[in-house]
């Protein structure tokens, strides 16, 4: 029993390459298959169309004027033109980028929801590999209790024990199938929800082994990777970029747009034609464009500050509560390495020094015991999982 019991302890941090390949497949399952990542792919393609609507030239004018003389006598008159209207260079390059920094949005905005989807996945994987290793362990106490049950059962035919240790052995083998039952309930609830997550497609997860984790020791110089690569603070900056070239563009609106074109003018027995030009000057139009752009400028650079102090502290947070259950997972494993006494107990009972009832007290506190180390340890895995989120 304890050589069974420390190797479980232990083995629940190795990583196996079958457990490692397990849980990288199922995330790569669910980023292909999941509903919700696919339509809003599907979607940023629609808007990143939309955003480029506007950075070419308005469409060409096309006029034709018929008017009838009066008298008759003066003829009839047509006019047919043909005008354009050109930007200038500067705002269509500006229209052009400020779309590109509004489709670099998107596409974090995306990489945002990806990693918080895949993050729930994982959560769910530790999970189940959970409820795995304890299935186990209430395997093997259902085995422990049915064996009780039978040496009661005989004892107590042979006039060796009496009825009431009996029923309390039959109490906790009922009480083993139970857990059992309500275990097997819980996994199954997590399995559904990442079938949901897969799209629809059936999820089967057979390990009972966590990943070995490695924490950061320096958190500062962590922090500084995990910064530059967070897709939330990525999409702020990105939306500072947008805000700028807004600025820039609303102050090139300011410069007048230039139409050109060809006009032929035809009445009785004579016909005019030539170029036309015009010129539009911006008066009143954009007379708060460029206010409005430079207040959400200074908006966003606020926003962008509040993201990263609050980014800063959250995964402080994190890192500190990690630290805790990685200290708490290890202080069960150590512990169950120099204090077993479930053989002891065992002993004990079959030599009669101990009475039945007393027996299943300690035993009972051993195994609660076991469960609150797998606990600690999933709480550990799922916390550290949260804290490396950016990685996915």
């Amino acid at each position: 029993m304890k050589k069974r019991i420390i190797t479980l302890l232990l083995t629940m941090v190795c990583m196996l390459s079958y457990s490692q390949s397990t849980m990288e497949e199922l995330l790569r399952n669910i980023e292909q298959n999941n509903s919700t990542l696919r339509a809003l792919r599907e979607s940023i393609i629609a808007e990143k169309l939309e955003n480029r609507t506007d950075i070419f030239l308005p469409n060409p004018e096309f006029g034709f004027n018929y008017l009838w003389g009066t008298p008759s006598s003066n003829g009839n008159r047509y006019d047919i033109s043909v005008t354009q209207s050109f930007d200038a260079p500067t705002i269509s390059g500006l229209k052009s980028k400020v779309a590109n920094e509004q489709n670099a949005m998107l596409e974090w905005d995306y990489k945002a929801e990806r990693m918080n989807l895949l993050l729930e996945a994982k959560e769910y994987y530790l999970d189940v590999v959970y409820y795995n290793a304890l299935l186990e362990e209430l395997n093997l106490r259902l085995v422990h209790a049915q064996a009780i049950s039978k040496s009661q059962k005989e004892r107590l035919e042979s006039g060796d024990a009496n009825i009431l240790e009996y029923n309390n052995v039959k109490i906790n083998l009922a009480s083993a199938h139970g857990e059992i039952l309500r275990v097997e309930t819980e996994r199954a609830v997590v399995l559904s929800e990442l079938t949901r997550l897969n799209g629809g497609k059936n999820v089967t997860i057979s390990e009972s082994n966590f990943p070995t984790l490695s924490l950061p020791l320096n958190f500062e110089q962590w922090y500084a990777q995990a910064e530059q690569q967070s897709p939330v603070l990525a999409y702020v900056r990105q939306e500072l970029e947008w805000a700028k070239k807004e600025v820039s563009l609303n102050k090139a609106t300011w410069f007048p747009t230039l139409s050109a074109g060809y006009m032929n003018e035809t009445v009785v027995g004579e016909t005019y034609q030539g170029i036309t030009l015009s010129l539009s000057i911006p008066a009143w139009e954009n007379s708060n464009k460029i206010k409005q752009a430079k207040a959400q400028q200074v908006a966003t650079e606020a926003k962008a500050d509040d993201m990263k102090l609050q980014f800063y502290g959250q995964l402080h947070t994190i890192y500190q509560r990690t630290i805790g259950l990685q200290r708490s997972a290890e202080i069960y494993r150590e512990a169950f390495k120099d204090a077993n006494n479930s053989e002891l107990l065992k002993k004990a009972l079959d030599a009669g020094q101990i009475s039945m009832v007393q027996y299943m007290l300690e035993m009972s506190l051993y195994y609660s015991t076991i469960t609150q180390a797998l606990e600690a340890e999933r709480d550990y895995q799922k916390a550290y999982a949260k804290l490396v989120s950016f990685e996915l």
